[in-house]
């Protein structure tokens, strides 16, 4: 019999745990990186971080949410973090539908409309700019003054630079 994922993950852990005591809360590079879920992307390894250098906040799409802007909030005023970089990429999923679609897929498959919003887009660096005003907007946000915005091309892993 075959090990779930989830069992796999564990019995991982189990044999390799490795302890993050030592290391401080607060982010030592004093950075929050917003980014897609998207499993390609290894935020750490693109950026050239290391573990207790930065807070990782993904979602799908990268997206700016309510919930994006808590975490933000939280990490700058309670855990010191004073720069935000915002991480969206090539050949995302949420460019492969509309958010029409998958409400009704969702009404249709479930019986019931999802009340939040999707948030497809059709291009990646508008996007990154229009998460960039919203963070900015936000009266939570400490320091809206320095936030930097890019898309990763999967193919090359080169990151580009939304102005």
């Amino acid at each position: 019999m075959s090990m779930s994922i989830t069992q796999r993950l564990v019995h991982h852990n189990a044999a390799h745990p490795i302890s993050c005591a030592d290391l401080p809360t607060e982010p030592a590079s004093k950075l929050a990186v917003v980014a897609c879920m998207d499993s390609r992307m290894d935020v750490f390894q693109l950026l050239g971080l290391r573990v207790g250098e930065a807070h990782i906040i993904r979602n799908a799409g990268g997206v700016i949410t309510d919930d994006v802007i808590r975490s933000l909030a939280i990490s700058q005023w309670r855990l010191g973090t004073e720069h935000i970089i915002l991480l969206h990429h090539t050949r995302c999923g949420l460019r492969t539908f509309t958010d029409a679609e998958f409400k009704a897929q969702m009404r249709q498959e479930v019986g019931v409309t999802p009340e939040w919003s999707v948030e497809c887009f059709e291009d990646e660096s508008v996007d990154v700019h229009e998460s960039k005003e919203r963070i900015k907007r936000s009266p939570f946000i400490r320091h809206a003054h320095s936030i930097r915005g890019f898309v990763v091309d999967v193919d090359t892993g080169l990151l580009h630079e939304v102005d």
